[in-house]
């Protein structure tokens, strides 16, 4: 009778776990095949304009309700005023957003952002852009600010809007702007190069593990996760460090020529008004000031570029996205690649 029990018992426990894992299975069927629906390349393109002027108007129906009147009345002489003052098409501000990780992974959205852009712009179009990013891998950003450097060849005038944050490879991007805009407490600059790895080399030695690494090459390898670094390796890797110092400066340089490039690239960062003073930036405000500002004499579009995404990748942002809340770098992974 013991062994029915235990028999019975072992039977329920597979059973709970061959369930388990149909449902696990289920799940990420279903969460490839939603997303196989979803994450279908496409451009979205919002009128922003109408989004202002819903708003306006919902205020003015609660000021109707209340007997007062004013708010229309301003609004519809602003109006006729827009009208009076010149006839046809208004010039268009296309709006971008992008948000920067480590690998600065919405360089691809920009990119296809940036070529309908210059698909479709007119002589009197402009473009804001939306930076938020405390930087990352080089390869990434400096490829994002190519991106950028595409309009300003196409004599497209672009600005950009620093909100929170645009430091190191976010900065790299934002110089490229005819025009900066930082909120006051917007951290701005870090221009500097850092490179870090972690070696287990003397762990491995007390356990008696030994690690070979082969290369052809004297410089295939300067510093390693598990074998034992040299100084030779090291100072290598610090000269390949000043070296991308060195592009990063002469990027800066180029195209904010009036900036003092010695002051300023120590690797340090400053708040917005600071930065304003330094000449990081040119203008102090929010990115919804600027939109506000332009949306009665330009006709604003969002667009928003939603790049197909394989399930296996979804789950590697997924991945990383934890890895950064736990405060471990992505980058330390990369490096082994």
């Amino acid at each position: 009778m013991e062994f029915i029990q235990d028999y019975a018992l072992f039977l329920a426990r597979v059973l709970t776990l061959l369930v388990a894992f149909a449902v696990v299975l289920g799940m990420l069927g279903g969460m490839a095949g939603k997303g196989r629906n979803r994450q279908r390349e496409r451009l979205e393109v919002e009128p922003l304009n109408r989004r202002y002027k819903d708003m306006a108007e919902r205020i003015d129906q609660g000021a109707r309700k209340s007997g007062k009147g004013l708010l229309k009345r301003l609004r519809d002489r602003r109006q006729q005023k827009t009208q009076r003052a010149g006839e046809g098409r208004l010039p268009r501000l296309f709006v971008l957003t992008f948000e920067g990780d480590i690998r600065a992974s919405a360089t691809e959205a920009l990119r296809e952002e940036v070529s309908a852009v210059i698909a479709s712009a007119k002589r009197d179009d402009e473009v804001l852009l939306r930076l938020e990013s405390p930087g990352g891998m080089v390869p990434g950003y400096g490829l994002a600010a190519s991106q950028l450097a595409r309009l300003r060849e196409k004599g497209i005038r672009l600005t950009i809007a620093v909100d929170r944050v645009a430091a190191s490879g976010g900065y790299l991007m934002a110089c490229v702007a005819d025009r900066i805009v930082a909120a006051p407490f917007a951290i701005i600059g870090s221009i500097g190069v850092v490179g870090q790895l972690p070696n287990f080399h003397g762990l491995l030695k007390r356990h008696d593990v030994e690690f070979e690494l082969h290369t052809a090459g004297e410089h295939k390898r300067d510093l390693t996760v598990f074998g034992e670094n040299t100084d030779e390796g090291r100072a290598h890797f610090r000269q390949s460090l000043q070296e991308v110092h060195s592009l990063f400066r002469n990027h800066i340089a180029r195209y904010r020529p009036r900036l003092d490039v010695d002051q300023v690239a120590t690797g340090e960062h400053w708040l917005g008004e600071r930065a304003l003073e330094l000449g990081l930036v040119d203008d102090l405000g929010t990115s919804d000031d600027l939109l506000l500002e332009r949306r009665e004499r330009m006709e604003l579009i969002s667009l928003t570029y939603h790049p197909s995404v394989s399930f296996r990748r979804r789950m590697a942002i997924v991945f990383e996205s934890v890895l950064g809340r736990l405060g471990v770098s992505p980058g330390l992974f990369e490096a082994r690649k």
